[in-house]
C-alpha cells in the first residue's frame, strides 16, 4: 500500500544521471545520493522527478523506477557525454526543455532540489521565470577543489561565483555534514541558510551476508589479507597513494607467500576517456612496485555484487585527497567493514577515528601502510570496529532518516505556499 502521495517535487542533477550505471566516468557519488534520495521520499509519499540530460541517443527519456518515482532526461547539447567542466553553455537549453515539460504536463513543481553548482544555477534562473522553492547540495565545492589542483579549467571563477550566489539566495542549502558546512562559511559566503543532513546508504542491501560467505562467493581464500578500493578512477580518488601504501606495508614484508595479501581495486570505466587513462596508470604503477601477483581490479562493482566485496574484505581504504561526505566509507561501516580513510572533509564525520575505522593524513603513504597494517594484524579488532561501525550507520546514515529530515524541512517551506493557495479566493464560475 503505497503512503499518502504529498506533493510532485523535482530533483534536479544536470551531470549525475540518477539511472546511470554507477562507476561509469563522473558517476559515483552524486548520482546514487539523487537515486536513493528520490527513493526514500517517494517512499514517504511525495511524487518525485529527478532530472537529468541525456547523455545518449539511445537513452530512454523516462524511466519509471517505482510509481511515485522517475527519471527524466532533458535535451541538453548534444546526445553525447561531456565533461562537468564543458557544460555550462548548454545549460540554456536544459531550461527551455525543463520549461517545456512543465508546460506539456500542465503543472509547475512548487519544490525544486538542485544537486552540484550547474544544477543550482538552472535553479536559479528557473526562480526568475516561476514561483518556487529551491533547496541545493553542493556534493563539492569550488573553492576545496581549486585548492588541491594545478590544472585549474576555465569554468573556475564561474563555479566559484555561482556557487556564492547559490548560498547566499536559496531558501536552504543542505550541508551532509559539520565540516561541509563549516568550509561553506569560511570558504563560500557567511550569508545564507544551511541545514546539515547527512548522505545514507542501503542498510537493508549491505550487511546481511557473512565474511566466509563472501569470500566463497567471490573465490577468495579465507586466510587472505583483503584490502578493498570502490570508487571512480580519478586522481583525486587517491588510489596511488593506496598502492604505495601496500607496497609499504609491514604485513606484505613478513608474509612468506604475497598471495596472502590482496589489493582489489574495484571501479569501472570507459575506454578512451579520463578515467580510463587513470586506470591504465595506476596500473603500471602497480607493475612498477611489483605488485601485480596481489592486485586485482574487478572493474565495476554493480549492486548485485558490492555487498559482497564489501563484507568480504578486512578493511575498505578511502584515500581521496577531498571528499565532502564520503558514500563509500558508510557503505562499508553498513558491512561491518572498518574504514581506513584520508583526514578530510566528510570522512571526519563519517568516521570515527579508533571506534569504526582510522583517519590519516591524505597523500600520506607512509601513513596509510601503518593504519591498514593495524588493521590487517588484530582480526579481533577488525570485528569490533566492523560492528560500530555498522550500528552508526543503522542510526545515523539509513536513507530512510535521511528522506525523514528532508520532508521535514520541504514541508516547513511548503506550507506557507499551501496556505495561500487554500485561502486564495475562488473566481466563481
Amino acid at each position: 500500500m503505497l503512503p499518502t502521495k504529498k506533493h510532485r517535487i523535482a530533483l534536479i542533477s544536470v551531470d549525475g544521471d540518477p539511472a546511470a550505471e554507477i562507476g561509469q566516468e563522473e558517476a559515483g557519488g552524486q548520482n546514487v545520493y539523487v537515486r536513493q534520495v528520490g527513493y526514500a521520499l517517494a517512499g514517504q509519499g511525495w511524487q518525485v522527478d529527478m532530472f537529468t540530460r541525456q547523455n545518449h541517443p539511445e537513452q530512454p527519456t523516462i524511466v519509471q523506477h517505482e510509481p511515485l518515482c522517475r527519471t527524466i532526461r532533458l535535451k541538453a547539447g548534444p546526445a553525447e557525454f561531456i565533461g562537468r567542466d564543458n557544460l555550462f553553455h548548454h545549460l540554456p537549453e536544459f531550461i527551455a526543455e525543463f520549461q517545456a515539460f512543465q508546460q506539456e504536463q500542465g503543472f509547475q513543481y512548487p519544490l525544486i532540489h538542485t544537486n552540484y553548482w550547474l544544477s543550482s544555477w538552472v535553479g536559479l534562473e528557473l526562480k526568475k521565470q516561476q514561483p518556487l522553492i529551491q533547496l541545493h547540495t553542493y556534493h563539492s565545492l569550488g573553492a576545496v577543489k581549486y585548492s588541491a589542483i594545478s590544472d585549474i579549467p576555465a569554468i573556475a571563477s564561474m563555479r566559484i561565483a555561482v556557487e556564492k550566489a547559490c548560498l547566499e539566495s536559496v531558501d536552504r542549502v543542505i550541508a551532509t555534514s559539520p565540516q561541509e558546512q563549516e568550509h561553506m562559511r569560511r570558504l563560500v559566503s557567511t550569508k545564507g541558510q544551511i541545514e546539515i543532513v547527512p548522505c545514507g546508504t542501503d542498510i537493508d542491501k549491505f550487511g546481511f551476508i557473512q565474511r566466509s560467505a563472501a569470500r566463497k562467493e567471490l573465490g577468495i581464500a579465507p586466510d587472505v589479507k583483503m584490502v578493498l578500493y570502490v570508487g571512480r578512477f580519478d586522481q583525486r580518488k587517491g588510489i596511488e597513494t593506496l598502492v604505495r601504501a601496500i607496497a609499504k606495508s609491514r604485513l606484505r614484508a613478513s608474509l612468506r607467500d604475497q598471495a596472502n595479501l590482496q589489493l582489489v581495486i574495484g571501479g569501472g570505466y570507459r575506454p578512451g576517456h579520463s578515467d580510463a587513462n587513470e586506470c591504465d596508470r595506476i596500473a603500471s604503477i602497480v607493475a612498477e612496485l611489483g605488485l601485480e601477483n596481489c592486485t586485482t581490479f574487478p572493474g565495476r562493482l554493480d549492486d548485485a555484487i558490492l555487498p559482497s566485496y564489501y563484507a568480504a574484505a578486512d578493511v575498505c581504504v578511502v584515500p581521496s585527497h577531498y571528499e565532502p561526505f564520503g558514500l563509500v566509507a558508510i557503505e562499508a561501516m553498513a558491512s561491518r567493514t572498518p574504514v581506513v580513510a584520508s583526514d578530510v572533509g566528510g570522512l571526519r564525520f563519517t568516521v570515527v577515528p579508533e571506534v569504526t575505522g582510522l583517519l590519516v593524513p591524505p597523500k600520506d603513504e607512509v601513513a596509510f601502510a601503518a593504519a591498514i597494517d593495524r588493521i590487517l594484524l588484530n582480526s579481533a579488532w577488525r570485528d569490533q570496529l566492523g560492528e560500530a561501525g555498522r550500528q552508526r550507520v543503522e542510526i545515523a546514515f539509513s536513507w530512510h532518516s535521511v528522506a525523514s529530515r528532508l520532508t521535514q524541512i520541504y514541508t516547513h517551506l511548503l506550507a506557507p505556499v499551501m496556505t495561500s493557495r487554500e485561502t486564495k479566493p475562488q473566481v466563481a464560475a
